[in-house]
């Protein structure tokens, strides 16, 4: 446990440390090297010094949340409890930082209300500078951002903890959950209390794992039904994809035409198929129109959902390699290219250097990416002369 007056000796060192331009080795290993970072971001992102509130969105239905919604529905009451028995508020975000659901004490209704800290409250790093939210995202850990760490004066009286939610069963970063409360209430235990919260979704997500269907298809090809993994033809594994992206239905027709286009191939073979992964998928293909009846969700649709929510390196964490490289399916290559062209676009509006480096650590081959961060960094930078000869390579 921490006294008043130690609380109250870190706070200011903090806000010292706040007005130096540079910071020391030194002083960055006291305050932590994921804070002087993200002090810097948020630097650079130039925030209006008058902001003292998080920017508010009227839509916070962002369709990639489709599965972490339905989690919170089991156990909303159990988060709702954690809050008021705490004395805090406890909020989620998506993956872009914005928060989609509140729960408040008394102590901190008020409070949370005057900052924004509510659904629709918009707190990503280059809205709002250092938070919580954003800084659990960014770096996929478990923190803490106390009292003047954060970047909007408005909060310097708040201590938060927050947490990335992991979808068990998939393993992909679904969005974060986040206890705050006022900096004098500071505890060594707040981090484990948001785990706990993290634990209490997880939970729930495990709860409703039947009939899910998670299709991958960037790098990797992978179906995983009922938390198992579905062996699949290449054919078959097309015809899920296609189907994950028609979620209405096709007829026959159209789907050999998707699949299959011009060549040669005759209807009783797609037939076949699809008489095949109906045994696979135990009941769940619908036909007149063919259609998944499972729960379905996908790294190329989180992905394009993220790109619809201007979310690009939620998208680019997901483009770990091309969308099935090596398919003749028409109806998936105009997909695919619709896809990088889309991608392609908002890496040249990006102004973010750190979110292009990682995506060009993980794809080497992204010139896009390459030719954007040319434009972004200083010739005097490091990585210019580099990034120039990878261009010509």
């Amino acid at each position: 446990m921490f006294t008043k007056k130690d609380l109250s000796h870190h706070r200011g060192a903090i806000e010292q440390l706040r007005q130096s331009l540079t910071w020391s080795p030194q002083q960055a290993q006291e305050i932590g090297q994921s804070i002087m970072s993200s002090w810097q971001r948020s630097i650079s992102a130039c925030i209006p010094r008058e902001r003292t509130a998080a920017p508010l969105v009227e839509n916070t239905s962002f369709k990639g949340m489709t599965t972490l919604t339905s989690a919170l529905q089991r156990c909303e009451a159990e988060l709702r409890h954690v809050a008021q028995q705490s004395s805090m508020v406890l909020a989620i975000g998506d993956v872009g930082s914005t928060i989609v659901w509140t729960a408040a004490s008394r102590e901190m209704q008020d409070q949370a209300e005057q900052v924004h800290f509510v659904s629709g409250g918009k707190w990503s790093e280059d809205a709002v500078g250092t938070n919580a939210l954003a800084l659990s995202l960014k770096t996929q850990q478990s923190c803490c951002v106390f009292s003047s760490e954060h970047y909007m004066e408005s909060v310097h009286d708040w201590v938060c903890y927050a947490t990335p939610i992991v979808d068990p069963y998939s393993h992909q970063l679904l969005g974060v959950v986040d206890l705050s409360t006022t900096w004098k209430n500071h505890n060594t235990l707040g981090v484990l209390a948001v785990e706990r919260c993290a634990s209490i979704i997880q939970s729930a997500l495990l709860e409703q794992q039947k009939h899910r269907l998670y299709i991958r298809a960037f790098s990797v090809s992978q179906v995983l039904f009922n938390g198992k993994v579905l062996v699949l033809t290449p054919r078959q594994f097309e015809i899920m994809t296609i189907l994950a992206l028609c979620p209405q239905g096709v007829n026959l027709d159209k789907l050999h035409n998707a699949l299959y286009g011009e060549r040669k191939v005759s209807m009783g073979t797609l037939k076949a198929e699809m008489s095949q992964l109906r045994d696979l998928l135990g009941g769940m293909l619908g036909s007149r129109p063919y259609r998944l009846l499972a729960q379905v969700e996908a790294d190329f649709l989180q992905a394009e959902q993220a790109l619809d929510a201007g979310y690009l390196e939620s998208a680019l964490r997901l483009y770990t390699g091309v969308f099935l490289a090596k398919t003749e399916s028409p109806f998936l290559c105009a997909w695919r290219d619709c896809l990088e062209s889309r991608l392609s676009d908002a890496i040249f509006k990006a102004k973010n250097t750190d979110t292009l480096l990682k995506h060009i650590a993980h794809v080497p081959d992204a010139i896009d990416a390459v030719e954007r961060l040319i434009e972004l960094l200083p010739e005097s930078h490091p990585a210019h002369q580099v990034l120039e000869k990878y261009k010509d390579a």
